[in-house]
């Protein structure tokens, strides 16, 4: 399989074995894409599963849960638009959930799906949000932690 190795440095994009289109596609800082996965996590930020599950369900976050739903989750309302999340820590890995989060439409160019992360390239972004992530990397990293954790077995409300 083919790796797309993308990092920003000194504002240029550095780019290996990228599309013209996967260039266009830059994250907010620096990280390596290799595969369908962003291994390193963003910034240096180590995630915290509790604040991660914050940023599941927080309308002024992430607000994940209005197309997903978590089994167990305590939450008054759980989206069925995106796939359910219940057991995701199984069937991905935290590097995987990274870039899923930080930029699905590198994986799947026709989701509606946000990338969280991905500044360039977007459409009906306000003027005041250009430039700028829907998340932080310490709120990728946390959902990234939440999100992993969430295992068939013994899943909880996180």
């Amino acid at each position: 399989m083919r790796a797309c190795l993308a990092a920003l440095a000194g504002g240029l994009l550095l780019t290996g074995g990228c599309t013209e289109a996967e260039t266009e596609q830059r994250l907010a800082e620096p990280a390596t894409v290799e595969g369908d996965a962003i291994p390193a996590p963003l910034g240096g930020e180590t995630g915290d599963a509790a604040r991660g599950r914050v940023v599941f369900v927080n309308r002024e976050q992430g607000h994940c849960v209005l197309c997903h739903q978590v089994d167990g989750l305590d939450a008054e309302f759980q989206g069925n638009v995106g796939p359910t999340l219940t057991g995701l820590g199984d069937r991905l890995t935290p590097a995987q959930i990274r870039l899923r989060v930080a930029d699905a439409q590198r994986i799947w160019p026709d989701t509606v799906m946000p990338s969280y992360y991905r500044v360039y390239g977007l459409n009906q972004v306000g003027e005041e949000y250009r430039g700028e992530p829907a998340l932080t990397a310490r709120q990728i990293e946390d959902l990234v932690a939440w999100l992993a954790a969430l295992k068939m077995e013994g899943n909880e409300d996180g």
